[in-house]
């Protein structure tokens, strides 16, 4: 695992984090920060409020309380396009992808780029997607495939290219590797591994502690809406997370 420099200001930091839904506290209390480069997963069981907390620093839901800030500075997110503002991009389970289209008009959908004659530029876009995707995953070839047809590591690339064309600097990934097979989540680690080297902070969300263990730098846990604490995964073992997860506290030695 590559050493990240945590001395300067984080790409992202949510501090004191509040949501609750009637009288249930989802998130109660939570700071989290996140440094270029940087890998942290977010764990805990169904309903320990990671996916509430993600959603607010994406803007699809408000918060009730707490602050974020992005490279140091006061953050107001309200709502997903006040989350691109700060080039913050999330990359949701299903991804959010239109099967019939292919890998271009994918990344561009609803951002096409067009002719001074107001037509569609399709030469353009393939051009500027082969060039980003050959950045990111440079084996791709299936450009002219509508993405229905496309392997699930591969979607992933189309949309994680997608968000790094539109210079995201944060992504928040939802259970990348869910579903795939041991090639395909390989493809998805060697992407992350170049997302990092391009200095973009990951939030990974997931439940799989062996995916942690070998995507991320840092893990923080969840459990009833509060934050157990935040571990290096190098630090720690799969049954400290699992203690953290499950009983809620912080491994001995952490």
């Amino acid at each position: 695992m590559t050493q990240i420099d945590r001395s300067g200001t984080p790409l992202v930091e949510m501090r004191n984090m509040q949501k609750a839904f009637g009288g249930i506290r989802a998130v109660d209390g939570v700071t989290i920060d996140l440094f270029p480069g940087e890998v942290v997963g977010v764990l805990g069981h169904n309903g320990a409020g990671k996916s509430v907390l993600m959603k607010m620093l994406s803007g699809a839901l408000p918060r009730d309380g707490g602050d974020i800030y992005v490279n140091g500075q006061k953050a107001e997110i309200n709502s997903p396009r006040d989350a691109r503002h700060y080039q913050i991009e999330t990359i949701y389970q299903y991804l959010a992808l239109a099967d019939n289209l292919d890998a271009a008009s994918n990344l561009f959908l609803g951002r096409e780029i067009v002719t001074p004659l107001g037509l569609l530029d399709d030469a353009r876009m393939e051009a500027e997607t082969r060039k980003i995707m050959g950045r990111l995953t440079p084996n791709f070839r299936r450009f002219s495939t509508p993405v229905a047809g496309l392997s699930g590591g591969q979607r992933q690339s189309v949309a994680i290219s997608r968000a790094v064309y539109f210079n995201a600097r944060i992504l928040i990934m939802d259970e990348p590797t869910a579903a795939l097979g041991v090639q395909e989540t390989q493809m998805v680690a060697d992407l992350i591994d170049e997302l990092k080297a391009q200095g973009i902070g990951i939030l990974l969300i997931d439940h799989d502690i062996h995916q942690v263990k070998a995507l991320c730098d840092r893990a923080s846990v969840m459990k009833n809406g509060k934050l157990v604490g935040t571990v290096e995964v190098d630090k720690v073992t799969e049954d400290d997370l699992l203690g953290m997860i499950i009983l809620g506290k912080m491994p001995e030695a952490a």
